[in-house]
């Protein structure tokens, strides 16, 4: 059993979490990218980087909140939130074949595109593809929705809503920092 599923299966207990996993393994989760070219641009790094998030929500919970930390995050919430925040990338990538010089030779070699068939956005979109097998808690699904931070689309756009929501539910900006720190300390550049 991969780390993923270890701590899946030994948190995440709510009702329609059985399917969820079945969903994931059926789909290309455990064999994407995290991203096109970024951090993990790899075969698994999806699912290395959901752990590595995983890992640091833990730390950065027990650091902000102390070891009882359980009485204020269950350790499903956290698994969940940690886990499952990028399911927004499952069936989203694919292989295209592109021309690259090697010396004096054109050669041709796979790299990932993005391939979105359900354009709703990227935390919003993983909370939507959650809601479809287990009901998340206000918590956990502001912390997923706005895992992106400053880098969200809707912030770009002039949202203010992230700063509402970190003010709000203190998990969003954990996970936010954890996914960061996950993502430029942990992982290594496609």
């Amino acid at each position: 059993m991969n780390q993923f599923e270890q701590i899946y299966t030994q948190y995440i207990k709510r009702e329609g979490s059985e399917a969820l996993l079945e969903y994931l393994k059926k789909s290309d989760f455990f064999t994407a990218p995290a991203s096109t070219k970024f951090h993990l641009a790899c075969e698994g790094g999806l699912a290395q980087h959901s752990v590595n998030v995983y890992k640091r929500l833990v730390d950065l919970v027990k650091r902000e909140v102390g070891e009882d930390y359980t009485k204020v995050y269950s350790d499903e919430t956290l698994a969940i939130v940690g886990l499952l925040h990028d399911v927004c990338k499952t069936n989203y990538y694919a292989v295209e074949m592109r021309n690259v010089k090697e010396g004096n030779e054109w050669v041709k070699k796979p790299r990932y595109i993005v391939n979105e068939k359900f354009p709703f956005g990227h935390g919003e979109k993983s909370v939507f593809i959650l809601s479809q097998y287990i009901r998340v808690t206000p918590e956990e699904a502001m912390a997923i929705n706005w895992h992106m931070g400053g880098f969200d689309t809707r912030v770009l756009g002039g949202s203010y809503a992230v700063s509402d929501a970190f003010y709000k539910f203190k998990l969003s900006l954990l996970m936010h920092i954890a996914d960061l720190s996950a993502t430029y300390i942990d992982e290594e550049r496609g």
